[in-house]
C-alpha cells in the first residue's frame, strides 16, 4: 500500500520538479516568486492531477488478479507446513 501511495505522490510532484529543473537550467531563479505565477501553478497542478488519475485508471485496469480468479489465503496444511496465499 505504501508503494502505491509513494507512486502517486511522485507522479503528482513530477510536473513541479520538471518545471523547477527547467527554471534552474535557464538560470531564471527557482525561488524567485515571479517564476511561479498562479496561472503556472494551476496548470502544473492540472497536469499533475491528470497523471495521478491516469495512473489510478492504469493500476485499476491492468494490475491485480485476473477476472474470475479466487484468492486462497495463506494457511497451514495437514502436515503443519506453511502454504503461502495464491490466486486460483
Amino acid at each position: 500500500m505504501i508503494r502505491t501511495i509513494a507512486t502517486e505522490v511522485l507522479l503528482f510532484a513530477t510536473p513541479f520538479v520538471l518545471y523547477a529543473i527547467f527554471l534552474w537550467a535557464t538560470k531564471a531563479g527557482v525561488v524567485h516568486p515571479g517564476s511561479w505565477p498562479l496561472s503556472r501553478i494551476v496548470s502544473l497542478a492540472i497536469v499533475a492531477l491528470i497523471l495521478v488519475i491516469g495512473s489510478f485508471l492504469y493500476f485499476s485496469h491492468y494490475s491485480g488478479a485476473p477476472p474470475g480468479s479466487a484468492y486462497v489465503p495463506a494457511h497451514l496444511d495437514e502436515q503443519g507446513r506453511f502454504v503461502p496465499g495464491t490466486t486460483r
